[in-house]
């Protein structure tokens, strides 16, 4: 029997549904075009569940791989495959568009049907970006998105909404370029092939491994982002509308993570030995340092910013341990992250709707006019300290035994994460939610809607699920993470 395209399928529902909800922007007609999109975003999860069910753990292969000639005067392919890596990111990816949709239901009345469809357009390209095997697939896909949340960002966004929006721009075009210069030069050297996985068998000298590592380092540390190219994003964040912030931090931070396990660790694994300790370096600055940051914020947006940038600090540590272990708490950190990031996001977007304030300042005692979301709060701000039991605590467990089997005093550093988490997300709950009534406006505030509980409570069940069984999700990349380790064992240093 014939397997249907799935990863096809991925990519285009989504964006085919965009362009339908589109096709019916009247400003009247607002209820079709919100119907349409949460129908095609549910469309959109639907395809990419047979990925996961039909997917076999057990090898390191290719999966569900599509090839067709797109160009073939340059041997251009429409390549298409997902591992046991890239698979999990499509699925929360698919997942997370669901939740974005269900969020702005209400919320967004201006131009709804073009907000609805630059989610579900994102929506396909982010997929195509996680199932492209041919670079400049990939390189269509990576630019790509980058106009959907460009004008999320500049349309729906706060007052700086134009500022924050060409900066978010130019950082990641500028990185992205070079990563063109490189994708052009493995091509050159590749007997003219743009295949990626073909690259990895390439023979480099370890100088022009250093120089392919540099470029693509930029394009992915500034997706991550690494410090000290992490500016642009506080600034997105604080100003995108709030399921932007979810999908920026949910999902297209891993575009950059993965660039990571999809380019650099395999196609110049002597230049990530080499390179490493510079990769830790910074990785534990982005842990340490950027969390104290956090504890000065007086913006909660601002602050889960800063928060997603310490907690993606610890994806690439782990990667760059080397050990399956790290590299799989990595993954772990970063499916963690999509669910706890979203959800804080989200209740900031909850109490933004009634308030129209993200300043800690103007809130306390939110749980005496809110209790139920309070409650639900309170679990997700447990789960970004990394709490035992909530996912957000087993990538991050994963990636800190790792680091001590290396060096005991690299894994204390990256400890001292569950320390500043707990300490920066509790004392912006203590503020926000704690306390006896702040004002009139904290008081006047009523408790979740039905449409509010059950989008928080899906996340809920999808932090305890991850939290509570993470082998489902660890089987599933096992023989990648073992076949990639291999491959850069191989490495001469």
């Amino acid at each position: 029997m014939t397997m249907l395209p799935y990863l096809s399928l991925a990519i285009w529902v989504p964006i085919v549904s965009g362009l339908l909800v589109l096709a019916i922007h009247r400003d009247r007609d607002v209820a079709a075009a919100r119907w349409l999109a949460l129908i095609g975003s549910v469309a959109g999860f639907a395809v990419t569940i047979p990925l996961y069910t039909h997917f076999a753990p057990g090898t390191a292969e290719m999966q569900f791989v599509e090839a067709k000639e797109w160009i073939p005067r340059f041997n251009v392919n429409y390549l298409l495959g997902v591992d046991g890596i890239s698979v999990l990111l499509v699925l929360l990816n698919s997942f997370i568009t669901v939740l974005v949709v269900w969020a702005g239901w209400i919320v967004i009345e201006k131009k709804v049907a073009q907000y609805m469809a630059a989610f579900l357009i994102m929506s396909g390209l982010l997929n195509g970006v996680f199932t492209a095997l041919d670079g400049v697939l990939f390189y269509v896909f990576f630019e790509g998105m980058l106009i959907p949340m460009y004008l999320i960002i500049g349309i729906w966004g706060g007052p700086n909404r134009v500022y924050a929006a060409i900066k978010f721009f130019l950082y990641t075009f500028l990185g992205s370029v070079l990563m063109l210069v490189a994708l052009i030069y493995l091509y050159s050297i590749s007997g003219g092939s743009f295949s990626i996985l073909e690259w990895y068998q390439l023979p480099l000298s370890l100088k022009t491994q250093v120089l392919l590592f540099v470029a693509f380092f930029f394009a992915f540390a500034v997706k991550v982002p690494m410090w000290p190219v992490h500016t642009w994003l506080p600034d997105a964040h604080v100003e995108a509308p709030t399921g932007g912030s979810v999908v920026l931090a949910a999902i297209t931070l891993k575009v950059g993570a993965y660039g990571f396990v999809r380019f650099i660790l395999p196609i110049v694994p002597d230049a990530s030995r080499y390179l490493a300790g510079f990769v830790i370096t910074l990785s534990l600055i982005a842990v340490v340092y950027i969390g104290f940051v956090a504890l000065v914020q007086a913006d909660m947006k601002k602050l889960i910013a800063y928060s997603s940038i310490s907690h993606m600090g610890f994806v690439t540590l782990g990667f760059f341990l080397f050990s399956e272990m790290g590299v799989e708490g990595g993954l772990t950190q970063m499916i963690s992250h999509g669910f706890v990031s979203a959800a804080m996001f989200l209740c900031v977007g909850v109490l933004y709707d009634r308030m129209h304030s993200r300043l800690i300042s103007d809130y306390g005692g939110v749980a005496n006019t809110m209790p139920t979301f309070a409650a639900l709060a309170m679990f997700f701000a447990m789960a970004n300290a990394g709490l035992p039991g909530t996912s957000g605590f087993v990538g991050e467990f994963m990636v800190i035994l790792a680091a001590i089997k290396v060096n005991f005093w690299l894994g204390f550093l990256a400890a001292t994460i569950m320390i500043l988490g707990a300490a920066y997300t509790l004392w912006m709950y203590k503020r926000v939610w704690f306390g006896g009534v702040a004002n009139d406006r904290v008081g006047a505030l009523k408790d979740v809607s039905r449409r509010e509980f059950w989008l928080l409570g899906t996340l809920v069940v999808a932090v305890l699920a991850l939290g509570l069984y993470p082998k489902p999700f660890t089987d599933l990349m096992h023989a990648s993470v073992t076949e990639l380790l291999a491959h850069v064992a191989k490495s001469k240093l």
